[in-house]
C-alpha cells in the first residue's frame, strides 16, 4: 500500500469511528437518557427532553458526516460540529460546570475535529484532491 493509499484508508477509518462515537453518544442519550446523563455526572434531570434531544442531534450530526464524506470526501461539517462543541464544553465547564464529563468530552471532541483536519489535509495534499477550504468552485468551499 503507497503512502497515499494508506492516508486515504486512515481518513476513512477515522471519519467511520467518529461517526460511530456520535452516533454511540446518540443512542445512549435518547434511548436511555437517565442513564447517560447519571453516568456523564449529573444527579437526575428532568424532564428528559432535552438530553433526548441532544441525542436526536447527535444522530443528525452523525448521518451529516457520513454523507459529507461519502459524497465529497469533505470533513467540514466534522470538523465544524467538533470545533463548535469544543469551545461550547470548555467554556462550560470554566464557568463551572462541575460534571467530569464535560471537560473530557471538550477536549476528546477538540482532538477528534482537529486530527480529522490534519489526516484531511495531508490527504488531500497527496492525492491531489481539493480541500473544502478550496475556494467557490469546489462544492464546499465558500
Amino acid at each position: 500500500m503507497t503512502g497515499r493509499a494508506a492516508r486515504a484508508r486512515l481518513e476513512r477509518w477515522l471519519v467511520a469511528l467518529i461517526v460511530a462515537h456520535s452516533a454511540a453518544v446518540g443512542a445512549m442519550l435518547l434511548f436511555d437518557a437517565g442513564w447517560a446523563t447519571r453516568f456523564a455526572g449529573w444527579p437526575a434531570v428532568h424532564p428528559l427532553f432535552f438530553p433526548r434531544q441532544a441525542g436526536a442531534f447527535h444522530f443528525v450530526v452523525a448521518f451529516a458526516y457520513a454523507y459529507e464524506y461519502a459524497r465529497l470526501r469533505g470533513v467540514t461539517i466534522l470538523v465544524f460540529t467538533k470545533s463548535v462543541a469544543f469551545v461550547f464544553l470548555v467554556s462550560a465547564w470554566v464557568l463551572g460546570e462541575g460534571a467530569w464529563s464535560v471537560p473530557l468530552s471538550g477536549l476528546s471532541d477538540g482532538l477528534m475535529g482537529l486530527t480529522a483536519l490534519v489526516v484531511h489535509r495531508l490527504t488531500a495534499r497527496t492525492t491531489g484532491a481539493p480541500v473544502p477550504s478550496a475556494g467557490p468552485n469546489h462544492p464546499t468551499g465558500s
